[in-house]
């Protein structure tokens, strides 16, 4: 009974979960993280390296390491933004959680939006645009100075609370806000504020964020 026990996970989270998070990974390939290992890396173990995923996410113990920081340049010469680049497992968790999210809040999200969701590209938006060019003769443009550098944290755990009542969906996405970014000259920055760009459970938290205004 006890050896029965054992194997009982605090957290519903199933392996195929899991599997099909990876494969989304896998389709956007991207660069390794701080641990340095590469999709291919990865994919050389990967029984073993999922497996890890799914039984730390389920259990509880998921930690996610440091985000390597990347700063590239911004069109048009105005300067740096910086890029989160988490390592391939955590991009997988990550996902996990991503499409969780996914699932609860693109239904009830504004119609107007095409920025990253599931089935929408930039195309459409023209096409939008295009439409309602014949029907009016102003345009409305603004911008949210530095948001993902600036958003609060309690406000965006409130958002995504507020679309979900799966406790691990919230206590990872609190410790992904806070894991420190690993800059190029080797420091960690911790941080108090903000997510960083590039991670795959960003968006989904902004949308969260959006739609619980």
């Amino acid at each position: 009974m006890g050896q029965l026990k054992s194997q009982i996970k605090p957290f519903d989270i199933s392996k195929w979960e899991v599997k099909e998070a990876w494969e989304e990974v896998k389709s956007h390939r991207g660069a390794p993280g701080v641990d340095g290992q590469s999709i291919d890396d990865f994919e050389k173990d990967l029984k073993s390296n999922l497996y890890k995923v799914w039984n730390r996410m389920s259990s509880g113990s998921y930690f996610p390491p440091p985000v390597r920081a990347v700063e590239i340049p911004k069109p048009n010469g105005g300067g740096t933004r910086m890029l989160g680049i988490p390592a391939v497992a955590d991009r997988v968790a990550q996902t996990v959680v991503a499409r969780h999210l996914v699932r609860r809040v693109d239904p009830v999200f504004h119609p107007d939006s095409y920025g990253y969701r599931p089935g929408r590209s930039a195309l459409d938006a023209v096409e939008r645009c295009r439409e309602r060019s014949w029907k009016r003769d102003w345009v409305v443009e603004f911008d949210i100075a530095k948001f993902f550098d600036s958003v609060p944290w309690d406000l965006l755990v409130k958002a995504v609370e507020a679309h979900t009542d799966a406790v691990w969906v919230n206590l990872y996405v609190r410790r992904w806000l806070a894991a420190p970014l690993a800059m190029p000259d080797g420091s960690l920055l911790e941080r108090e504020r903000g997510t960083p760009q590039g991670a795959p459970v960003t968006l989904p938290t902004q949308w969260a964020t959006s739609a619980s205004r």
